[in-house]
């Protein structure tokens, strides 16, 4: 039960914190954000390294808070539904030049 409890902490504060950069970083277009996905996939690949890194060669990381971190943390923080809804909504609304931007970037 403490499993899932870690991974629902880390998975919720990952996904307000990607919520967040989308109102921080404003785009041209208010139906989809990419600019705020990518910060936060940015940040969530520099926070699943940093933990590798250090928790994989300096220290060794409890189950209970690699889930929290690695699983809940960066799997709510970096997600594949957002970046293919903002996607397909600057599609859908006409900004073909960000939505490719959006896939290769």
């Amino acid at each position: 039960m403490l499993k899932l409890l870690m991974v629902f902490v880390g998975g919720g504060l990952g996904s307000m914190l990607r919520y967040g950069a989308g109102c921080l970083i404003k785009t041209p277009n208010a139906q989809a954000n990419p600019l705020g996905t990518l910060a936060a996939n940015l940040l969530s690949v520099l926070v699943l390294g940093f933990t590798i890194y250090v928790f994989g060669n300096k220290l060794t990381l409890s189950a209970h808070l690699k889930l929290l971190l690695v699983t809940g943390f960066c799997g709510g923080l970096s997600t594949f539904s957002t970046f293919s809804y903002e996607t397909f909504e600057l599609l859908r609304t006409g900004h073909v030049y960000w939505a490719i931007a959006n896939i290769f970037v």
